[in-house]
């Protein structure tokens, strides 16, 4: 359902989200060794998640990536409209263009629900829920 960008995504800001309490700011490189991901592809991401607003940088010998307090209040969906848009809630489940209720396809009425309670769960669940599991061992993401 997620792009792949999306998930590095995800991680990239649970990440710096886990690093709020202790007020320190992530390397690009840091972000990329923790989320798997090749630098390259983890500085795209980054810069859109800045210019979306959903995590800060800052230049310089102290610079870095880092979340504020009001960023950790964020709901996830922000992440996934800011990296894959609306679409991954409305499209086919089997990628089919002429998908809709009235002309289904075999997976439709199955995956209609499913997609529903997966944009309620990135409703729900706030950036600051994931990285505090993450911090207390109840949840990683170090696959």
């Amino acid at each position: 359902m997620l792009s792949l960008t999306c998930k590095a995504s995800i991680k990239a800001v649970v990440f710096l989200g886990s690093k709020l309490s202790a007020g320190t700011r992530s390397s690009l490189k840091e972000v990329a060794e923790y989320t798997g991901e090749n630098e390259h592809t983890v500085g795209k991401l980054l810069q859109k998640l800045v210019k979306a607003g959903i995590i800060q940088s800052a230049k310089g010998p102290t610079g870095g990536f880092y979340i504020t307090p009001k960023q950790a209040d964020q709901r996830v969906i922000q992440i996934v409209h800011a990296m894959d848009g609306d679409d991954l809630f409305t499209q086919c489940g089997l990628g089919l263009s002429r998908c809709s209720d009235k002309h289904p396809c075999p997976f439709h009425e199955a995956y209609k629900p499913i997609r529903e309670q997966f944009r309620e769960l990135c409703h729900n669940s706030r950036v600051r829920d994931l990285y505090e599991d993450v911090n207390s061992g109840v949840a990683h993401l170090v696959g």
